[in-house]
């Protein structure tokens, strides 16, 4: 059992996009403009390699072509919600039947836009999606407990619970667990966890980060299937067996 998704609006991160798009020229257009109004963008030719980089990569939302070589855009959206229920996700497509319309909401799209279009539009949608997301993972995510193995974390209170023992956490152990919770089985990156709770990645803080994260492993033994491992130069991944 692993954790739900959370949000950090609040801190001023660009938000992640994967975007998958076969077709080389119009995918890397897209990027470059999507880079150049705040996004960050990880780009690949074919849905197998779509999969693969959300299994490894935290985003915040996918772009997904419909017609694509080893896997369509249906497909890797269905997978890809069993990984992360959560995650919104657009198609882009250049057919515009409606069956296939219907086909990409009902693997849960929250919009379908058909090629071409107003690159324009696109950024507004965008936009509009991962504010609605943010603000409904929030409101939902905060105020309940999330299941970490055989813990309870509830980020509002900063609690930890095992059975009957709370570990009451420190402001910043609860932001360091909730980043972990949030890149799932993914990486958390040290530099995006120092930039987003220390504020600057820098030797020092990394050093202090190590010992919040030394605590946290401390605290999680209490399941043993839980496992904070380190990925070499690279930063965390937490490992829910």
């Amino acid at each position: 059992m692993g954790c739900r998704l959370l949000k950090f609006d609040e801190m001023n991160i660009k938000n992640k996009i994967l975007l998958v798009e076969d077709d080389p020229n119009f995918g890397s257009i897209m990027k470059s403009y999507l880079e150049l109004n705040d996004f960050e963008v990880v780009l690949k030719t074919d849905g197998k390699q779509g999969l693969t980089a959300f299994k490894t990569i935290g985003f915040d939302i996918c772009i997904l072509d419909v017609m694509m070589p080893e896997m369509d855009g249906f497909t890797l959206a269905r997978e890809i919600k069993k990984i992360n229920s959560q995650i919104p996700f657009i198609f882009l497509t250049a057919k515009s039947l409606k069956e296939d319309m219907l086909e990409g909401f009902k693997t849960g799209a929250d919009d379908y836009i058909t090629k071409p279009f107003d690159s324009e539009v696109l950024l507004f949608k965008l936009k509009a999606i991962l504010k609605r997301n943010n603000q409904t993972s929030e409101a939902e995510n905060d105020l309940v407990t999330i299941p970490i193995g055989k813990l309870q974390f509830n980020y509002a209170l900063r609690t930890l619970t095992h059975d009957d023992l709370i570990q009451q956490l420190s402001p910043k152990e609860a932001k360091l667990l909730r980043l972990l919770c949030n890149a799932r089985e993914g990486v958390l990156l040290r530099k995006d966890a120092l930039e987003k709770i220390w504020g600057t990645d820098n030797y020092f803080n990394g050093r202090s980060m190590d010992v919040f994260i030394a605590r946290l492993r401390k605290y999680l033994k209490a399941d043993p299937s839980i496992e904070i491992t380190n990925i070499h130069g690279n930063g965390f991944r937490m490992i829910i067996g």
